[in-house]
């Protein structure tokens, strides 16, 4: 069980490293969005590196004015990892999301990013 916590530990620091340094170079460079720049759509992303920043600093508002879905999918997404490390923690058994579940987040953001790009949803779109 001590083995199973450190590595969630070194894990965890690991992936928020990696988060952290890969927002802030987005950020530097001045990334902007393929479907954005090249198609002139909104993507289901769009707006997400925004939102993460603004979580950083707590202003929810702004991150949800971002990007709405992936705002509430951030949330349920924490409460999921946090029920799947106590499980991995405590019994060794990692939880894998059922295909239902994918498939409907993939239906989710698909109806999501063609919503945004209706003129009549246009506050769907990220804030600029």
């Amino acid at each position: 069980m001590i083995k199973r916590l450190l590595l969630v530990i070194l894990l965890g620091i690991t992936i928020f490293t990696i988060s952290a340094i890969g927002i802030v170079f987005l950020d530097r460079i001045g990334y902007i969005c393929p479907s954005r720049y090249f198609l002139h759509i909104y993507c289901a992303g769009c707006g997400v590196t925004r939102m993460l920043k603004s979580l950083i600093k707590g202003d929810f508002l702004k991150a949800f004015s971002y990007n709405q879905v992936f705002f509430v999918l951030f949330f349920v997404g924490i409460i999921y990892l946090l029920y799947a490390i106590i499980k991995y923690i405590k019994d060794g058994k990692i939880i894998i999301p059922s295909n239902k579940v994918l498939i409907f987040i993939a239906i989710l953001l698909s109806t999501y990013m063609v919503l945004r790009n209706i003129p009549y949803f246009d506050f769907l779109r990220p804030i600029s």
